[in-house]
């Protein structure tokens, strides 16, 4: 009975834990937020997974969305970065083959994050008098982003094991997840002047 005891207390501190990370989950307002926000996007239910933290805060303001959708981007870019310079030190990605596009990978990500931190400058500084030339280069950044992203997972073509499969899952994932900054920045640019908000 004790014991039934001590799980049912642990499993309610992790359900109010979940809660309070997690807290537009259960708010119907937030919910349709971020759904609003994600229904242009290619990979909505990955979108709202990774974005639903920000409802409360972006709510209907399409530059706030693209904002957090960068911003989310970049984590993820920088997590993964830091993935594959980890696997760069395994011996089982030593083979000749395997390093040569383990190197191009971590390239492509640094680029990549090179040109999140330009998208995220350009939406924390827009302007009326320069909003669509500020578009131009937010567009322009996040497809090359996106660009570098998937072109890392070419040296890997028709490789197979565990750590590949992995891999491929992990850069898919950043390149699914740019896709949907991309998405959320092209509603900013053709929602226009009206939709910034925020500081």
């Amino acid at each position: 009975m004790a014991n039934s005891n001590k799980k049912f207390v642990t499993l309610m501190f992790v359900v109010a834990w979940i809660a309070n990370l997690y807290p537009l989950a259960s708010t119907a307002n937030g919910d349709n937020y971020v759904r609003d926000a994600c229904s242009v996007t290619r990979y909505p239910e990955l979108c709202i997974h990774s974005l639903a933290s920000f409802s409360n805060t972006a709510k209907a303001s399409p530059s706030l969305w693209a904002r957090a959708g960068v911003s989310v981007t970049l984590s993820e870019a920088k997590s993964v970065a830091r993935y594959l310079v980890f696997l760069k030190r395994q011996r089982s990605m030593q083979s000749g083959r395997n390093i040569v596009a383990l190197s191009d990978c971590v390239e492509c990500f640094q680029n990549a994050i090179d040109e999140l931190h330009k998208s995220l400058g350009v939406l924390r500084s827009l302007s009326s008098g320069t909003f669509n030339a500020q578009m131009e280069d937010l567009n322009t950044w996040l497809s090359a982003a996106l660009t570098d992203t998937d072109t890392c997972l070419d040296g890997f073509d028709g490789q197979r094991g565990r750590q590949i499969r992995l891999l491929q899952s992990r850069v898919s994932k950043a390149t699914y997840i740019t896709s949907n900054a991309l998405a959320l920045a092209n509603k900013l640019a053709a929602t226009g002047l009206r939709s910034i908000a925020g500081p």
